[in-house]
């Protein structure tokens, strides 16, 4: 199996009950407050529509989006005031269905090999744990996986890589601690090309204490991995941890202000009702979720489908 096939399997009947496990908290919350909202009411007006607005943003979507939201209901109800429970829910759904389809992720390009993705993130978000699960997850449709360990410089950074390199059965290229990252992302590129690896994961130091020595490093990185495969990295993946909500965002507009993001893995939801951070960064950065945590099983990262995410939102 290729990457592209990889990419076009449809969730599983275990995968879409654990992901409405993994969203219980989120839905709870904002099922019940838009319920509230719609007891007894018979149109939309002015009123409504605040309250609307308080609840989207209140559920960390964030004020450009819920304002983007709000217009769209606005415009489709400027004819017929009258809406039920059930219309708003429906309308709602298809608008945040619509929002995500706008930046979904491209399909990748099987003829690329090894497919070269760089992680990047602040420490604490579950940066290491996506990494071997996103192993975990490519390895067990067969395809042959490598790790490189450029985050060089947090203590224990190396061998935490190294135990879920392990754990899943996959390669891992480190030279420890305070080695150039750069030179470790290069070696880890050249032997997945050596070994006909069909993925190279790259992981980075999660700093932003500095964004232009970040900047620097993280171009430094990408500038030597381009030299041993063409076009590498193929993905930049910003891994965010969505229970921080409205954190989420700044980390988002730090690091693409340091590097060229492509896409977006959404960690910890099982643990948060801040899933609403999932349709907010998608929207306001123009890029893709990729990939979303609902539990902490090795099998919990899921490939993020915008439509199975909401339905899964409103059952």
């Amino acid at each position: 199996m290729g990457l592209l096939d990889f990419f076009k399997k449809k969730p599983t009947t275990e995968q879409k009950e654990k992901l409405d496990e993994g969203l219980e908290k989120t839905r709870s919350s904002f099922i019940n407050k838009i319920s509230k909202v719609v007891v007894g009411k018979s149109t939309i007006d002015e009123n409504f529509l605040d309250d609307l607005e308080e609840i989207l943003i209140s559920s960390d979507v964030g004020v450009d989006t819920t304002v983007k939201i709000i217009d769209r209901i606005e415009a489709r109800v400027s004819k017929d005031k009258y809406l039920g429970e059930t219309e708003l829910n429906t309308m709602l759904k298809e608008e945040i269905i619509g929002l995500l389809s706008e930046n979904e992720s491209p399909i990748h390009n099987q003829e690329t090999k090894p497919y070269v993705i760089m992680v990047v993130g602040v420490n604490g978000v579950g940066k290491t744990t996506t990494i071997g699960k996103l192993s975990h997850m490519f390895k067990q449709q067969g395809l042959k996986v490598v790790i490189g360990a450029a985050d060089t410089f947090r203590a224990a950074a190396v061998d935490q890589i190294k135990i879920w390199g392990d754990r899943v059965g996959v390669e891992v290229v480190a030279k420890g601690m305070n080695t150039d990252p750069a030179a470790v992302a290069f070696e880890a590129v050249k032997y997945g090309s050596e070994v006909e690896a069909d993925v190279v994961i790259i992981d980075t130091a999660g700093r932003l204490h500095n964004k232009v020595n970040l900047m620097n490093e993280l171009s430094k990185i990408k500038r030597v991995m381009d030299k041993q495969v063409d076009g590498a990295p193929h993905e930049v993946l910003l891994v965010l941890d969505a229970s921080t909500g409205q954190n989420a965002f700044e980390q988002a507009k730090q690091f693409t202000a340091s590097t060229e993001v492509s896409a977006l893995a959404l960690t910890k939801l099982d643990g948060t009702a801040k899933g609403g951070v999932v349709i907010g960064i998608s929207d306001q950065f123009n890029i893709p979720v990729k990939y979303i945590g609902v539990g902490e099983q090795m099998n919990d990262l899921q490939i993020f489908d915008g439509k199975n995410f909401v339905n899964s939102l409103f059952s």
